[in-house]
């Protein structure tokens, strides 16, 4: 499009589904993207599909607090600004088990990863003249909610209690960083309901076949998925917050998104990295 202005886009679990085809979206529109993904092979193949010199894949393993900083460092040496901050990276787990830091691995990559993006990248976020961070999760939905008497799930773990505790954890991100003034970036929660996206990823094969067998039936085609996110990169929304349940507004009087509750998760966390860089 003559005349438009480039965006530098990066995209955590951009090696598959619905983060995959928003790298090479943004790459057909000229946008310098980089994708963090944990999988070399998956890296090297998308590189390859893409074929182009705008498209860099860092490999890293976003569940620990190290690997996610030393993505923001490596950011930081290519770009002097971030137009767009696209979080997807989530893996289920069926059983329990903890990072290099401690932690409870769901909470860590599907939560705390995309907090620590979020506020590490802020400064070069707040750069660009029109930032947005896209955060892909669950937004909407009301099933689920943080454990705060052990958030770590140490008693009690299911993969189902994990991911949803983790996706109400990213629906109160967004009410922290929306709230918080330094963030000029507007903040969008985006839940687009079931998708072909990612649906060989289960470790059951029985699983991972009832996946596929209903996805051809009724999950969303990928590219009507991710459409939303290309224009919010495009043209991001007006408000500081902005929250769409498979195409509809969310009210942000929602439970879920309690500013109270968010507050106390931005507390829980703050002290928590705090504890563990006390500890290292």
């Amino acid at each position: 499009m003559p005349g438009r202005r480039h965006k530098t886009v990066i995209i955590s679990g951009g090696t598959d589904g619905m983060g995959r085809a928003t790298a090479l979206e943004r790459l057909a529109r000229g946008d310098r993207v980089t994708v963090i993904g944990s999988s070399e092979a998956k890296g090297r193949a998308l590189l390859s599909d893409a074929a182009n010199p705008n498209l860099r894949f860092v490999r890293a393993d976003l569940s620990s607090i190290a690997e996610v900083e030393r993505v923001v460092a490596d950011v930081a040496e290519h770009h002097d600004s971030v137009d767009a901050l696209a979080l997807f990276a989530n893996r289920i787990s069926s059983k329990r088990r903890e990072t290099a830091d401690g932690l409870e691995y769901t909470f860590a990559l599907y939560y705390l990863s995309r907090y620590l993006l979020g506020s590490r990248l802020r400064s070069l976020l707040n750069a660009a003249p029109d930032p947005v961070v896209v955060n892909v999760a669950g937004v909407g939905v009301t099933a689920g909610r943080i454990v705060w008497e052990d958030p770590q799930l140490t008693r009690r773990y299911g993969q189902v209690l994990a991911q949803l505790q983790a996706g109400r954890a990213n629906d109160l991100l967004g009410v922290a960083f929306a709230a918080q003034p330094e963030n000029r970036a507007r903040y969008v929660l985006y839940h687009p309901g079931f998708t072909r996206s990612g649906v060989s990823g289960h470790r059951n094969p029985l699983v991972r076949g009832a996946i596929k067998v209903l996805a051809a039936f009724l999950a969303h085609p990928v590219a009507e998925s991710i459409r939303p996110i290309i224009e919010w990169i495009d043209h991001p929304p007006a408000g500081a917050l902005t929250a769409v349940d498979r195409g509809k507004p969310v009210d942000h009087s929602l439970k879920t998104l309690d500013p109270g509750n968010a507050e106390r998760l931005l507390a829980y966390t703050e002290d928590l990295l705090g504890r563990l860089r006390a500890d290292a």
